[in-house]
C-alpha cells in the first residue's frame, strides 16, 4: 500500500482535544511499562512527540507506586511541535501534580536544541509516521543520546491493503466519532513499514537495536539502557 503523508503537526485545538479524548489507556500503559523496564534507574529522559503528555504521566506515577523516591525519579522532557497539544499536556501534568518531574517544550524532533550525549534514554510513541523525513529524527536521536543510552520507539505500521486498513479502523476505532476515525485512518496510511524502519535505524548508525512487529498495527524499536562498569 502506498504511503500517504500526514501533516507533521496536529496543531488545531479540535485535533488536540480529540486526540487527548481518545482512549489509549491500555496501549499507553503497556508502553510505559516496557519503557521503565528498558530504562535506567535514574536519569534524563526525552519523550519525542509527547502529545498531551499522557505517557510521561503514567511513567512517573508507576515509578512512584513502585517505591522510587523523588530524588531518583526520571526527569522527563517531553517535546512536541503542537502548541495546543502542549497546552493540554501542561494541564494534565498540573492536574497530576508532576511539574517537578515532567517539563514540556515546543521543539522540532528533527532539529533538537540539545547538546550531544545529553539523555540517558529516548522514548517516542507515534511520532515517526508524522515525519516526511524520519531519517533526520533518527540521526538526532543518535546524536543526543548517551552511548549507553536506552531507546524505546513505537509507532503504527502501514497496512498492506485497503481491506486491512478498513479492518483495523473498524476494529480499533469503530466506537469513535467520525473525526477520530479519520485521524486513525490517516495515521495508518502515513505510517512506515517494518523494513523501512529497519533501514532508517541502520542508516542513522543506531547499534544493538531490536526492531520487530509488536502487534497487528505497531512496530517497536528498542535497546535497553546499558549500565557502565
Amino acid at each position: 500500500m502506498e504511503r500517504i503523508p500526514e501533516v507533521e503537526v496536529m496543531d488545531t485545538w479540535e485535533e488536540a482535544r480529540e486526540y487527548d479524548a481518545m482512549d489509549f489507556t491500555q496501549v499507553n500503559q503497556e508502553f510505559a511499562e516496557l519503557a521503565i523496564e528498558l530504562g535506567p534507574e535514574t536519569g534524563l529522559i526525552l519523550d519525542a512527540g509527547t502529545g498531551t503528555a499522557r505517557i510521561p504521566i503514567i511513567i512517573a506515577k508507576q515509578r512512584s507506586r513502585s517505591g522510587v523516591d523523588n530524588a531518583s525519579q526520571w526527569q522527563i522532557t517531553g517535546i512536541d511541535l503542537s502548541a495546543n497539544m502542549l497546552f493540554i499536556g501542561n494541564q494534565n501534568i498540573e492536574e497530576a501534580g508532576l511539574q517537578e518531574q515532567i517539563k514540556l517544550e515546543q521543539v522540532d524532533a528533527k532539529q533538537l536544541p540539545y547538546p550531544d550525549d545529553q539523555f540517558d534514554m529516548i522514548i517516542s510513541n507515534s511520532i515517526v509516521h508524522h515525519l516526511s523525513d524520519p531519517l533526520l529524527f533518527f540521526q538526532e536521536l543518535q546524536r543526543v543520546l548517551k552511548p549507553q543510552g536506552g531507546i524505546f520507539l513505537r509507532d503504527l505500521t502501514r497496512p498492506c491493503s485497503e481491506t486491512e486498513l478498513n479492518n483495523l479502523v473498524e476494529q480499533y476505532a469503530g466506537d469513535c466519532n467520525d473525526h477520530q476515525k479519520k485521524l486513525f485512518r490517516d495515521s495508518l496510511q502515513a505510517a512506515y513499514t517494518l523494513d523501512e524502519i529497519i533501514n532508517l535505524s541502520e542508516s542513522a548508525g543506531l547499534e544493538n537495536m531490536r526492531i520487530y512487529q509488536s502487534s497487528d498495527r505497531h512496530w517497536t524499536a528498542e535497546r535497553p539502557y546499558r549500565v557502565l562498569k
